[in-house]
């Protein structure tokens, strides 16, 4: 008698599962028109902001750039340091929780409309799909033995696939090496090693994402599409398929007891993913709503309402009411109440964002001395951080302690992002009756903007 074969031991574990490259059939509608907005707008600000020029002080420099040699970061008028890491801080807890708002509110739109690997992957394809033809001329171009046609076909389709690779390499760069010094100095290659590093890198970067990889890049590579779901709700608007109104299927469009859904296949073949949304919500979908329109022109053909795949809740899908308010949705009210937190928290900070920065020092080898005219003499060393875009000149004072008097200079000049440090000897005469560490109170005024002025605390010693 045989044994029955464990179901454990029967059960495979699919980690991988290779479909073939997919060629999505083109559609058009809302979500369509949607999605190619937001190609051109991406691709707009991004080609085209480094080409930007800034007037500052008499000087043309571009508007925005990374300026890593000199430890600046330039956008438009506002000019950042290395001390301004905080905003920097602040500006990507603000991108993170936008995303997580804008997931628990209607899923993965980010994936589907601004993701960079969605933009340059509809680029590629629709360069593909001029070249090679529709969905079903490039699948069987695929099938096909080499000829000298699908050889120039290929030739001229990598070819283009690599010259937008090369130039969106070069505008990244660009954003780091001003553009216009970088372009004259690739004729030659005379760049750094960084800068072809990233020339290099970059474009393979590009040519193997939105070219070769796709599809898989979404459905294996993305950290995102592992963990958002514990972001989902029952009342998140994701695209899903109506099933009580769909099912059952109305193969041959017979009237009564069918269901909306002809079976006709076109939401698999429009999704670039290559996934049926008639499954129920998966992680590969990105919410590009491509199905949506897709099966919204199916409907109108047939006759039957819209909306059968739609952007739609698990609740509202259920017959179940949609909950409103904060009360409803409290994990969108803590997304949206930290992105006013951190929005609010961002203006302040730069609001508050001095430009120039002082750090006192005392003179740890001597910690007093006794001047020939009685008083007493602690020595400082102040490091005075000019973060404004010109040199600046500086007045010092000091405060805390009665007759207290800076013995010598106390006006200073620093350059634009420099660090100057200078040395000052503070004196205080001896019949003050106080005796020990007293504090004190320097203030550095800029000559150009005495409104800006900083008070730095430190000691003073006495007998």
């Amino acid at each position: 008698m045989h044994k029955p074969v464990s179901k454990v031991r029967e059960a495979k574990i699919e980690l991988y599962r290779k479909k073939g490259k997919i060629h999505a059939k083109a559609t058009s509608g809302r979500f369509t028109t949607w999605r190619w907005a937001m190609v051109w707008l991406t691709q707009i600000i991004f080609y085209g902001a480094c080409w930007l020029n800034w007037e500052s002080n008499g000087l043309s420099r571009q508007a925005v750039l990374f300026d890593i040699a000199h430890e600046k970061l330039y956008l438009f008028g506002l000019v950042l340091w290395p001390q301004d890491a905080l905003l920097l801080a602040i500006a990507l807890i603000l991108a993170a929780t936008g995303l997580f708002f804008t997931t628990a509110v209607a899923g993965r739109l980010f994936c589907g409309f601004a993701c960079p690997q969605t933009v340059y992957t509809a680029i590629f394809t629709w360069i593909e799909a001029k070249i090679e033809g529709d969905h079903i001329a490039r699948l069987k171009l695929d099938q096909s033995p080499m000829t000298a046609r699908k050889l120039l076909l290929r030739t001229s389709k990598h070819g283009i696939w690599l010259l937008i690779a090369a130039w969106t390499a070069i505008t990244f760069v660009g954003y780091f090496t001003p553009i216009r010094e970088l372009l004259p100095s690739l004729a030659g290659w005379q760049v750094g090693p960084w800068e072809g590093f990233w020339l290099i890198f970059y474009t393979a970067f590009t040519y193997i994402q939105a070219g070769l990889a796709r599809e898989a890049v979404c459905q294996h590579m993305c950290p995102y599409s592992r963990f958002q779901g514990v972001m989902f709700d029952d009342a998140m608007r994701t695209v899903s398929y109506d099933a009580v109104r769909g099912e059952p299927r109305n193969l041959g469009r017979q009237s009564g007891g069918a269901g909306d859904c002809i079976d006709c296949g076109i939401c698999v073949q429009v999704c670039p993913t290559g996934i049926d949304i008639r499954d129920g919500l998966q992680y590969q979908c990105i919410n590009c709503g491509l199905c949506v329109d897709a099966c919204d022109e199916v409907m109108t053909r047939t006759g039957a309402p819209t909306g059968l795949i739609r952007f739609a809740s698990e609740r509202e899908l259920a017959g179940r009411p949609v909950p409103s308010g904060i009360a409803g949705r409290p994990r969108v009210a803590v997304y949206g109440a930290l992105l006013v937190v951190f929005a609010g928290l961002g203006t302040w900070t730069l609001g508050e964002r001095s430009l120039l920065l002082v750090d006192v020092i005392r003179d740890r080898g001597a910690l007093l001395r006794e001047a020939a005219d009685g008083r007493i003499e602690n020595s400082y060393t102040l490091k005075l951080i000019n973060l404004a875009e010109e040199a600046r000149d500086f007045t010092v004072e000091v405060d805390g302690l009665p007759g207290i008097a800076i013995v010598g200079a106390r006006a200073f000049s620093a350059p634009s992002g420099s660090i100057q440090p200078v040395t000052l000897t503070v004196a205080v005469p001896s019949d003050t009756g106080r005796t020990g560490i007293q504090p004190i109170s320097f203030r550095i005024s800029a000559r150009q903007d005495i409104a800006s002025s900083v008070i730095e605390k430190s000691s003073f010693v006495l007998p």
